[in-house]
């Protein structure tokens, strides 16, 4: 059904992994779209009680954006009310619970898409980063919303402006994951959530989804727009152009504020 997801439900639980481990399971184009197809095929299914989202292999969850996938002369607002925000949008309306199964890196838009579920599980092996900062970009995919209501202001200040990379343990102590094990214990770990969720009232536990997103949603709103915004200005400058440069020549970037 998909060329870069796999797509399996089974006994109430769908299970949802980006497909590119060559890439660390980076996002292009047809990812994005194929996500928001995803996620709104299983809203829909009245056998799906749980979704998991995870990616192939076991390097990455998902490394955000992939910058081989050439941007010039697009906007970039425009790329994110196309094909980001409406897969956190469908994330947040979801009826149902969706579990983050964090298998190794989630930087970037990848980050954003763990922090957009409603519970984390990590391997200890893995690391988030919003690593925005390090091409010359912001906080976009909802994470400048849910990183400080998850870690406070000042916090969030740190990760998102020095691009830290943090620990599975350091985001367990953060609040950030929700259950950290080591690799060979993750699906245990997993199938222990979906186990309760797909025996779980169902409708109860959407219903008290929507209630907690309601104090939210509005503003989530706004921070998905004023996002893109930002990083319209962002994209469009000098520094941008010499953090992708540097990244595809694999050598540190020289940033000049400009």
């Amino acid at each position: 059904m998909f060329e870069h997801l796999l797509y399996q439900e089974l006994n109430g639980v769908c299970t949802i992994t980006i497909n590119r481990p060559e890439v660390y399971n980076a996002i292009n184009t047809k990812i994005s779209y194929e996500l928001q197809e995803a996620l709104k095929k299983a809203a829909i299914d009245d056998n799906v009680r749980v979704i998991v989202l995870t990616g192939a292999g076991n390097k990455a969850f998902c490394s955000g954006q992939d910058l081989k996938e050439s941007i010039e002369g697009k906007s970039f607002a425009d790329s994110l009310h196309r094909r980001y925000n409406p897969i956190i949008r469908i994330m947040r309306e979801m009826p149902k619970p969706i579990i983050a199964r964090v298998n190794g890196v989630a930087a970037g838009a990848g980050c954003s898409l763990a922090l957009a579920c409603d519970l984390i599980v990590s391997a200890e092996e893995a690391v988030f980063s919003e690593i925005f900062v390090n091409i010359g970009l912001v906080l976009d995919s909802g994470s400048s919303f849910f990183l400080p209501r998850l870690v406070g202001y000042n916090k969030a200040f740190e990760l998102s402006t020095l691009g830290t990379k943090i620990t599975a343990t350091e985001a367990h102590r953060l609040g950030i994951v929700n259950k950290m094990v080591p690799a060979a214990g993750l699906d245990e770990a997993v199938a222990e959530y979906t186990e309760y969720y797909r025996q779980a009232p169902t409708k109860a536990i959407g219903l008290m989804k929507k209630m907690l997103n309601r104090s939210i949603q509005p503003a989530l709103e706004e921070i998905l727009n004023y996002e893109a915004l930002c990083q319209d200005i962002a994209g469009n400058t000098q520094d941008y152009k010499e953090g992708v440069t540097a990244f595809r020549e694999k050598r540190k970037a020289v940033f000049t504020g400009k």
